[in-house]
């Protein structure tokens, strides 16, 4: 059951340690700080049904070639593309690409997913793209220690919302954003959030956007946050 708001993540504060983080609907998100404007998985609004953000951006990260995940045309600044497996550094942004999958075959399916691993302004953010299956192993270890965990709890084309309270289980992020599922707005047939959320005690809704997040303000234990979309 959802509860009211508790922690003013919507307070505006300065981004010099602090990150704020906007949701344009479906997948994408964009962090920023006082130095880096960092998107991932922008989004065809044609394709999705949400509204064509206008959004700038100096670094773009893409879990895969899916046209509602990898519209980098919409994205303005010339932003640096990353796709790709691998460790990036941009200034003080640290960048790490994942290897995992849109199906539980192997990407036999729908193909490869990359989950990004962010490290920003002192704190670990995860987005989990199109993942479609529970991370096992080495993966978990890799995914572990995030303090910020966006995941898709639609089902469908990705974890349903089952497998979805599992890998926040496993992994326990101080805060856990739900993406990829079904709105009034959205045109792709996914279940909504609730399947996911009643899993959980501590969860909040944000009837606003952006957050804003510091390290020394992150919830204990995880709390699932429910964002407001932006358009």
């Amino acid at each position: 059951m959802a509860s009211p708001t508790t922690h003013n993540l919507t307070e505006k504060k300065g981004l010099v340690n602090s990150i704020r983080i906007t949701w344009f609907g479906h997948s994408m998100f964009l962090l920023e700080d006082a130095d880096t404007k960092l998107l991932f998985d922008p989004f065809l609004s044609e394709m999705v049904g949400y509204g064509r953000p206008d959004v700038e951006a100096d670094v773009v990260l893409v879990s895969h070639g899916h046209r509602d995940h990898n519209n980098v045309d919409i994205v303005k600044g010339n932003p640096v593309v990353i796709s790709k497996l691998g460790s990036y550094d941009r200034d003080h942004v640290r960048i790490t690409g994942l290897q995992a999958y849109h199906d539980a075959s192997s990407g036999s399916e729908r193909g490869p997913d990359v989950i990004f691993r962010v490290e920003m302004n002192a704190m670990v953010f995860v987005h989990l793209g199109d993942l479609g299956h529970i991370p096992t192993g080495e993966l978990i270890t890799q995914l572990s220690g995030s303090d910020v965990l966006f995941v898709p709890v639609g089902g469908v084309f990705t974890i349903d919302a089952d497998a979805a309270a599992e890998v926040v289980n496993t992994l326990s992020p101080r805060i856990a954003i739900p993406m990829h599922y079904g709105t009034p707005e959205g045109k792709i047939p996914l279940d909504t959030e609730e399947s996911f959320i009643k899993h959980f005690d501590n969860v909040e809704r944000i009837d606003r956007g952006p957050i804003y997040l510091n390290k020394e303000e992150l919830p204990e234990p995880t709390l699932i946050l429910v964002m407001a979309y932006v358009t």
